[in-house]
């Protein structure tokens, strides 16, 4: 089992033939460090592919996901170039579900 402390998303896209390496270096340029045990999150132009890099403290994984059907609900542009996710909204995420509403922006206050 991997530890995942942090899962951090960036909102504008990367070419997804990026390997480890590349990967790492944008990681690095948009998160200022890649931390041990933090997931970081990049998606395509189309939103249809997603890779993950994870550090897991020893060593860095490349994971990577396609959508046959549909696009990923990713953050949109005009917010920061990265933000932090619940472990909730990862899970939403990875299926095509839309995350943003959950956790504190799906909290009722008003009625």
């Amino acid at each position: 089992m991997i530890r995942i402390d942090e899962i951090w998303l960036a909102t504008t896209p990367m070419d997804m033939r990026a390997g480890p390496e590349t990967t790492l270096a944008r990681v690095v340029k948009v998160f200022g460090e890649a931390r041990p045990h933090c997931a970081y999150l990049f998606a395509n132009k189309r939103g249809n592919r997603m890779k993950v890099l994870l550090h897991d403290g020893l060593g860095i994984w490349l994971c990577a996901r396609r959508l046959n059907r549909g696009k990923f609900h990713w953050a949109e542009i005009w917010r920061d170039d990265h933000m932090a996710l619940m472990p909730e909204q990862l899970h939403a995420l990875v299926q095509g579900l839309p995350w943003q509403r959950l956790g504190a922006a799906g909290v009722i206050t008003l009625i």
